[in-house]
């Protein structure tokens, strides 16, 4: 078995109050190799030097003053470690109570006093090699789990990194500007947060809801970048970009990805159902969309564009509070209006140049 442990570098400790047995265990042990050695007289060290030593393996009398080995093996359970050494049991008695009392508390084996040399070295060195065996299996377990964070990491940052280019690429394809981007994501997880929505997913959804246009590559630059109004066939054409998104942002099953593929799907659903692409209404609408639309509004209409003036907030929120109930979730349109000093704080973080 290849590995950076041998037998003779684990650690054992010894307990027992007569200090001829202690000398004894300390020659027999040290003259097979074994160098790890902590001996101890008083059984109320043992917590201390458990704490401070981990050994990986105790030798344990029973009768002792002031703690018996029961007592030591009770104080040792009740730290739920899940890597607790085996302990031997150093002990001149054979009642089938006796044993059964200290095989429950976790004694693993016993050695009989006067101790046999050979018997004793042969039960340290089996224990060692189930401990050592143990100590392997959990080192290869959480190395597979360090590997499988690490890949699981890797592949979330992979998939930011998509969307976070897709969203440029849209904005490069539109009037709208990148700190437009960030202002309606970070407000989006301000409002998600105030919902009641886990560090989790507000983490989603501001990753997630800058794809809300995204579908808008697939606009031709005559109708996207048309300076004046829309004719009905325009608008009709405008209007497929939801569709066009969803399509780009389908086939991932990551969460990031299902929830980008809502808002780009359904942010222009609206509450009572006369939105588009599918009439959805109510709650039918997927709450991350509801979420990223209102936010995307109010953003748009308190912005300058090439084609308007910037609303002021309180002309923008006459405005929204109209819509409660027909184009937005009214939930979320109070969310919204006492969430607002922390949005004009966003607003201002990310400020136009």
């Amino acid at each position: 078995m290849s590995t950076a442990y041998s037998l003779t570098d684990l650690h054992i400790l010894i307990v027992d109050d007569e200090a001829s047995n202690l000398k004894l265990l300390d020659r027999m042990l040290r003259g097979q190799g074994y160098h790890h050695l902590t001996l101890a007289g008083d059984p109320r060290q043992v917590m201390d030097l458990y704490r401070a030593e981990h050994p990986d393996l105790i030798l344990l009398d029973v009768n002792m003053p002031y703690l018996d080995g029961y007592q030591v093996m009770q104080q040792l359970q009740e730290l739920n470690d899940p890597l607790l050494p085996p302990i031997i049991i150093l002990t001149a008695q054979s009642s089938k109570d006796y044993l059964l009392r200290s095989l429950a508390l976790g004694a693993r084996d016993f050695v009989s006093k006067p101790f046999d040399v050979s018997e004793l070295i042969m039960r340290v060195r089996n224990l060692l090699e189930a401990r050592l065996a143990h100590r392997l299996l959990l080192d290869q377990k959480n190395m597979l789990e360090e590997m499988v964070r690490s890949r699981t990491e890797e592949l979330h940052h992979t998939r930011l990194e998509i969307v976070q280019r897709l969203g440029k690429a849209a904005e490069y394809r539109d009037e709208e500007t990148g700190n437009h981007i960030l202002r309606m994501s970070h407000t989006s997880a301000l409002l998600a947060r105030a919902l009641g929505w886990s560090a989790a997913d507000c983490d989603l959804i501001l990753n997630a809801s800058p794809m809300h246009d995204i579908g808008k590559i697939g606009i031709p630059d005559a109708i996207l970048r048309k300076p004046g109004k829309l004719d009905t066939d325009e608008w009709e054409t405008m209007k497929t970009h939801a569709e066009i998104g969803a399509r780009l942002l389908e086939g991932d099953d990551s969460s990031i990805m299902q929830m980008a593929r809502d808002i780009a799907w359904c942010h222009h659903e609206k509450w009572d159902g006369s939105g588009y692409p599918r009439g959805l209404a109510g709650a039918a609408i997927p709450m991350a969309a509801r979420i990223a639309a209102l936010a995307d509004v109010f953003d748009a209409l308190t912005s300058e564009r090439p084609y308007k003036h910037a609303w002021t907030v309180e002309e923008a929120m006459v405005w929204i509070r109209e819509g409660s109930g027909r184009h937005f979730d009214p939930q979320l349109v109070g969310l919204l209006e006492r969430s607002l000093a922390e949005i004009l704080q966003i607003r201002e973080r990310f400020s136009e140049p």
